[in-house]
């Protein structure tokens, strides 16, 4: 009996995947005979024992049938159906949901970044701040609630230790009064939006975003089938005045540290979204990415400490003040909206992983992770201090920083320099060692004038210091206007 065995994984998967073939390929008739064990395995080299296991595999789902006495036979199958199409061709596409087609269009806009070329100086937003202090503190936690976390699964709507432990950690730290009922532990910022995009937004509902904006948001209500409405921020904010007056269920804005201009929300703006909310009868979605590090001064109040209405939605990640390996974040819902969202979760993955949840309430609750936070903000000042003297020193003229106040990165705009030029800057700081990002990705449309967006978090003051120079210099060699 002629056998092709692949050559992947063991001799018996091997001759497994080659009888499955013969049957459901070459089409071996209902009642063939298969070669007795000991002259098949003569017959390909093999031992006898691997063909008996395969032999008895395929007996068991279905493929042969054996008779003692006489043999193994192919079973009766229903006929194979045809390829549709011939070796070579491209397979036909697969009718897909507004969501997959959607979601499978925007990969190609996902954020700049993620580097395949390392680079000495690689100023990208995003990666983490990891200290040994933290790895080590991470790790004892991690071990001891392993020993202690029950192995059923957790509550879809996270573990009530965690749970109670963010509500007390926002109310230290964020202004918020919050009842741990109305928490929910998400898979990071991500999940928390999409979960709240599926509860509230139906195909062709209107939904309104920063411009600019985190992507991830507007990546969500565009696979919803929402009709987006950009609304562009300037330096006290979202543009409160220009959104729009009815039919939007909901809008989303970074009020503690806009992403990625990084200016704050002022007092009026946010009570002047509050105010238009209730007009509007809209849900208000607070992303508060990094509002815990700000360096002039101390943490701004969240937007939902002024919210008397319950319309306002706040989501918080722990990515950014741990790490995000951890896949760690919350939402804080109004209590309307608890059950139908608990719901949602339970639907999406029954719940987040229950020890990674023990271990943080329990640094949440000792105050480890708060002391963590102090210690990581100094760092982080340092950081970005050290990348706006360098900047200073040596890209004086060249750049226009903006939102420096706080989070882990800072808008960089370039007046000598025009949008066309930044494929040309980034390009030369690449050669440099330097790993610079455009800002434009974030906007609806190109901005008017060329920007990079530029991380603080993942590089030492000395590093940063140095990747400044490099920076000025390719700017000075670049410069167009």
């Amino acid at each position: 009996m002629h056998l092709d065995l692949d050559g992947n994984g063991t001799l018996h998967a091997q001759l497994t995947r080659a009888l499955k073939h013969a049957v459901l390929v070459r089409g071996l008739a209902a009642g063939t005979r298969l070669p007795a064990t000991r002259e098949l395995a003569a017959e390909l080299g093999v031992s006898r024992n691997t063909v008996v296991s395969a032999y008895e595999q395929l007996a068991a789902e279905g493929y042969i049938e054996g008779h003692a006495g006489s043999g193994n036979y192919v079973a009766a199958l229903p006929a194979p159906v045809a390829a549709t199409t011939r070796p070579g061709t491209k397979a036909r596409a697969p009718r897909l949901t507004t969501c997959a087609r959607v979601a499978t269009a925007q990969r190609a806009n996902r954020p700049p970044g993620r580097s395949r070329i390392p680079l000495r100086y690689n100023l990208e937003y995003g990666l983490p701040l990891v200290t040994p202090a933290l790895t080590s503190m991470w790790r004892r936690a991690l071990a001891r609630a392993a020993e202690d976390t029950d192995p059923d699964y957790p509550p879809a709507e996270g573990l009530q230790v965690l749970r109670a432990a963010i509500a007390g950690y926002l109310g230290r730290r964020r202004g918020l009064a919050v009842d741990a009922q109305d928490v929910i532990v998400t898979a990071g910022v991500q999940q928390a939006i999409d979960l709240v995009v599926r509860a509230l937004v139906a195909p062709g509902d209107g939904a309104a975003i920063e411009d600019p904006h985190y992507q991830g948001t507007r990546q969500v209500l565009l696979a919803a089938g929402a009709r987006l409405a950009f609304v562009p921020v300037d330096g006290d904010g979202i543009e409160v005045a220009r959104l729009p007056a009815t039919r939007v269920r909901l809008v989303c804005v970074t009020p503690s540290h806009q992403f990625p201009r990084g200016v704050v929300l002022s007092l009026r703006r946010r009570l002047e979204l509050l105010a238009w909310a209730s007009r509007a009868d809209a849900w208000i979605v607070e992303d508060d990415y990094d509002g815990e590090f700000r360096h002039d001064g101390r943490p701004i109040a969240a937007l939902k400490s002024l919210d008397r209405e319950d319309r306002v939605i706040y989501a918080g990640s722990f990515s950014k003040v741990l790490f995000p390996a951890l896949r760690l974040g919350y939402l804080v819902v109004p209590p309307a909206l608890r059950e139908p969202l608990r719901a949602i979760k339970w639907l999406a993955d029954r719940g987040c992983p229950a020890i990674e949840q023990h271990a943080l309430a329990a640094l949440v609750e000792s105050g480890r992770f708060e002391r963590l936070l102090r210690r990581s903000g100094r760092l982080l000042a340092e950081r970005r201090r050290a990348l706006l003297e360098g900047l200073a020193r040596h890209a004086a003229g060249l750049v226009q920083v903006e939102g420096t106040s706080a989070g882990m990165h800072v808008a960089v705009w370039l007046p000598r320099h025009r949008p066309a030029d930044i494929a040309t800057v980034i390009a030369a700081a690449q050669s440099a060692g330097v790993g610079a990002y455009p800002v434009s990705p974030y906007f609806s449309r190109a901005p008017r004038r060329a920007g990079l967006l530029l991380g603080y978090s993942g590089l030492a003051a000395r590093d940063l210091a140095e990747g400044a120079r490099r920076l000025g210099a390719v700017l000075r060699e670049t410069a167009t206007a």
